[in-house]
């Protein structure tokens, strides 16, 4: 077997089994050069892996991971998923008793990386956090809240530091949609997201566009 490198990656459409994590595009990558796959190594908690489906019926709704397109998730990241919500902590116990499992479940929601977030190393992101797009997860932050499109946190737990752009420019990032276009279009725009020339970038989408 070939050793893995850090300049390889994983591109996440290519090894998707889980059917409970749910994939936009073809560009999104986990960096796997230390640990094993994306689903076995990142994911932790959700149902759907091959033991799973063989051992158990779930009895609860299954919280779904959705992740977006160009999204970067370095090395020893985390994602928590629910599946292990069953810690009262309301209860005098705090222990998952067989007999009271299911009353002992506490849904946390969807967990969503909107498109083009960038995930730091060793950062954890907790269950039912939503990721905004172009978001930056600082390498070992603890993400329990949800994160704001363009900005940037760090921390235990994940604090705003700063926004990457002007809430003028962020309103029209957002409004371009870009991670909704198609794979032609968005590759003639691909020039112009690798610069800070925003008038550039919003005279190219127009005539593209129309």
């Amino acid at each position: 077997m070939q050793n893995k490198h850090w300049s390889q990656v994983e591109y996440l459409h290519e090894t998707h089994r889980n059917p409970n994590i749910h994939i936009k595009g073809t560009s999104s990558y986990y960096s796997n050069a230390w640990t094993g796959n994306f689903e076995d190594s990142v994911v932790r908690y959700l149902y759907g892996d091959e033991y799973s489906l063989k051992t158990w019926e779930p009895a609860w709704e299954i919280d779904q991971l959705y992740i977006g397109s160009h999204v970067c998730i370095a090395a020893e990241a985390v994602i928590l998923m629910g599946g292990n919500h069953t810690h009262r902590m309301d209860w005098f116990s705090l222990y998952p008793f067989l007999e009271s499992i299911t009353e002992a479940y506490k849904m946390k929601g969807d967990t969503v990386i909107g498109d083009g977030a960038w995930i730091g190393m060793r950062a954890m992101i907790m269950p039912g956090v939503t990721i905004g797009e172009g978001a930056v997860i600082a390498s070992g932050s603890i993400v329990s809240k949800d994160v704001a499109p363009y900005s940037i946190v760090a921390g235990n737990p994940a604090k705003w530091m700063k926004n990457r752009f002007s809430d003028e420019v962020i309103a029209q990032l957002l409004a371009l949609n870009l991670y909704d276009l198609s794979h032609e279009q968005f590759k003639q725009l691909q020039p112009f997201l690798t610069q800070q020339d925003m008038p550039a970038l919003m005279a190219t989408y127009a005539e593209l566009i129309g």
